[in-house]
């Protein structure tokens, strides 16, 4: 059965048409909704057509690292359940959720999006650790894109909570004081299937893809993260074109922030 569903695709791609009836280059309805949980410090909800997403941010105190004694830290976790769909299992996180906590932790980290040095509270003691959690509600394909968007959405909205002259946090008191971003890095999956050269790709889509490669870029259109992922290799002209169009469509998926 996947045989001919893949047959029936690949016929369908050289038409220059895809089975929902998009452009290659086209995403579905794009949308992003801010402040969707009152005890997040930042909270948002993406949704890609039918792919829905929701990512919060909380703060917490730490110690810096040694080598970094004035700059606080950031953890990106992602969480796949069997309720977002039939692929995921439970128990602990498995290598689909790992790699996707890691792309988009790595286009926050590598754009240095966070001041990192905006969040010591005191050199060598201690600093703000920004924890972005990620939990897709409803998998329809292009979870990379949806989640790299609302974690980025998540901290736009977050503030920081009240901090007493003892480091104790008050979570119930929120400041007006936003979490300092420098840069907004976006995401976007270019996938190759045959010869074709797609962008959010639907859950069947996914299944057939012959190699992706999911793109980091800032809002000048500088690259700030890349990951390879399917077997089949991309020569240098796939990659070309692949960066040449996660440009194009990142700046098309800011227009959805505020």
């Amino acid at each position: 059965m996947s045989n001919i569903l893949k047959e029936h695709i690949l016929t369908v791609l050289k038409q220059n048409l895809r089975t929902d009836g998009r452009k290659f280059d086209e995403f579905r309805k794009v949308e992003v909704e801010y402040g969707i949980s009152n005890s997040a410090e930042g909270s948002a909800r993406v949704k890609i057509g039918d792919t829905e997403v929701i990512a919060g941010v909380k703060v917490e105190v730490g110690t810096p690292f040694p080598d970094n004694s004035d700059e606080g830290s950031i953890m990106v976790n992602v969480e796949l359940r069997p309720f977002s769909s039939p692929d995921f299992v439970s128990g602990p996180p498995g290598t689909d959720a790992i790699e996707l906590a890691r792309v988009v932790d790595r286009a926050i980290r590598e754009a240095n999006a966070l001041d990192f040095k905006k969040l010591c509270i005191k050199e060598g003691e201690s600093v703000w650790m920004v924890l972005i959690d990620i939990y897709p509600i409803n998998n329809c394909g292009n979870l990379f894109d949806a989640s790299a968007l609302c974690a980025l959405a998540a901290l736009q909205d977050a503030k920081f909570p009240k901090l007493d002259e003892n480091n104790k946090i008050d979570y119930k008191q929120k400041t007006d004081k936003k979490i300092p971003l420098a840069n907004q890095p976006l995401s976007c999956t270019v996938s190759k299937i045959g010869e074709n050269l797609l962008v959010d790709l639907d859950e069947v889509e996914e299944k057939f893809i012959d190699a992706r490669l999911t793109i980091g870029v800032l809002e000048d259109g500088t690259l700030c993260a890349l990951q390879k992922g399917g077997d089949t290799a991309l020569d240098v002209k796939d990659i070309e074109k692949m960066v040449d169009l996660a440009i194009k469509k990142t700046k098309e998926l800011r227009k959805a922030l505020k």
